[in-house]
């Protein structure tokens, strides 16, 4: 027998049947359909995305370590976990496709391209005398963790200035110059564009509100790939109607789905996907790349790769 792991995505059978021969014994449940059963009382190992809502874990005795598919984890029951044992690690195989949505996005931002669209689709010829560059921008992030630095490393061949925020202004490959937290308003009052890409905390909720956002550049963008909450999304509504913010461009929001009636919608300086920047047709082997380069190190009891600290959130 080998160590009994819940997994609530199938992989497809010769991706299940590698986990198998590095020693799983896999019990597959889809995640929408998992409920605690007897059947779950020996499981060790899980692994998902949020099967919480409906999975109570704190029967599941013998859990040992949960990996997660996602990057953020905010969707766990932190507070029983804290009080465990159990070994959390995520998934940083998202980098690459939200680095590339990040650059996409700043660019859309700046050469105009929803306007320009809507002109298409009114057949109308007329040039946009105000598009701008990303050359010679200076491009801050909140956060300088993997998705960051995906970001930032290809946004140097734009040649950008590339600043970073991090809790001890420690210095990161592919950034020009990085600031400490308590340096966060010095790190805005210097970019045209402004990425959020920090953990969501408690101490990050509403990191960016109506006071971070005067400290920011008139005309500043901003992107947001983290958790819509780090945000306060009245602030950035007003901000955005007022100009101080030209533009921004939203994968999350404070609550999910946005409603229909989001005055965000119809912004014309405002591009809204729904949780979307994570997507690409690597996603599933480089996820199951994680998985089983984790699997086989728990197994052999060596450590593994993208531990959660949760006192710090990340």
């Amino acid at each position: 027998m080998g160590v009994k792991t819940l997994i609530t995505y199938d992989f497809g059978e010769e991706k299940m049947e590698g986990l198998r021969r590095l020693g799983c014994d896999i019990v597959y449940i889809p995640e929408k359909q998992v409920v605690y059963s007897e059947e779950l009382s020996d499981v060790e190992v899980l692994i998902g995305y949020d099967p919480f809502a409906t999975l109570d874990i704190s029967k599941m005795k013998k859990l040992r370590w949960i990996q997660l598919f996602s990057a953020g984890i905010d969707q766990l029951p932190i507070d029983y976990i804290k009080g465990t044992d159990i070994v959390i690690t995520n998934n940083k195989g998202y980098s690459i496709p939200i680095g590339e949505w990040i650059v996409m996005n700043i660019l859309e931002l700046l050469k105009h391209s929803a306007k320009l669209m809507r002109n298409q689709d009114r057949r109308q010829w007329k040039m946009d005398t105000d598009i701008l560059e990303v050359y010679g921008k200076t491009v801050g992030f909140l956060g300088t963790g993997a998705i960051a630095k995906e970001a930032a490393k290809r946004l140097l061949a734009f040649e950008a200035r590339i600043l970073g925020l991090n809790t001890r202004g420690t210095d990161v490959d592919y950034f020009h110059k990085c600031y400490s937290a308590d340096s966060i308003d010095d790190m805005l009052s210097q970019s045209d564009i402004v990425v959020v890409t920090i953990p969501y905390t408690e101490s990050s909720y509403h990191l960016v509100d109506a006071e971070r956002i005067r400290s920011m550049k008139d005309g500043v963008l901003l992107i947001n790939i983290s958790r819509g909450t780090i945000v306060d999304e009245e602030a950035l509504i007003e901000a955005l109607g007022s100009g101080k913010i030209a533009g921004a461009a939203l994968d999350v929001v404070e609550h999910e789905p946005l409603s229909p009636e989001s005055l965000l919608w119809n912004m014309e300086n405002v591009i809204v996907t729904p949780h979307n920047s994570w997507i690409s047709d690597m996603k599933d082997q480089r996820r199951y790349e994680t998985i089983s380069g984790n699997t086989e190190k728990y197994l052999e009891g060596k450590e593994m790769k993208n531990v959660i600290d949760l006192k710090r959130g990340y």
